[in-house]
């Protein structure tokens, strides 16, 4: 952390815990959406949607599978960088709504050129326990880590 100019990478794999969670969800979801007393159609095309979100969700943030998938991240001279193995390193902006917790780090970022945020999240089991804790230090004490990509 004292060398401000040192390179920090780092990636990650994709979560048992993580698509556990979002499996819980989605259960409870469409076992909501059934116990309604709604009309049939209605229950479909609900659970039409939660199909449609599981398949577009599981392979880009959870099973990381895709090829735009962000499993890496790094920081330079240059500033933040975001790894996909589509597009490879693309500059992005963190946002000062990013969190750093011991069990979970939530990357908020803009990628240039487009106007909305995205997210990844970093669960405490997609990387080894050092790596974890390397990457929560540097976003909590890294300098302009907010500053928009030279």
């Amino acid at each position: 952390m004292s060398n401000p100019s040192r390179l920090f990478e780092c990636r990650w794999r994709a979560s048992r815990h993580l698509l556990a969670a979002y499996l819980l969800a989605q259960a409870f979801a469409l076992g909501a959406l059934f116990l309604l007393d709604i009309p049939s159609f209605v229950k479909l095309a609900g659970g039409v949607l939660c199909l449609l979100h599981a398949g577009w969700v599981l392979p880009r943030q959870i099973l990381l599978s895709h090829p735009r998938a962000f499993t890496g991240l790094r920081h330079s001279p240059a500033g933040w960088q975001l790894w996909s193995r589509d597009k490879g390193w693309q500059a992005a902006q963190l946002r000062p709504d990013s969190l750093a917790l011991p069990l979970i780090v939530l990357l908020r970022f803009r990628l240039p050129g487009e106007r909305w945020v995205r997210s990844v999240c970093v669960p405490r089991d997609a990387q080894a326990a050092d790596e974890h804790r390397r990457l929560r230090l540097r976003l909590k004490f890294s300098r302009r880590r907010w500053a928009a990509p030279e």
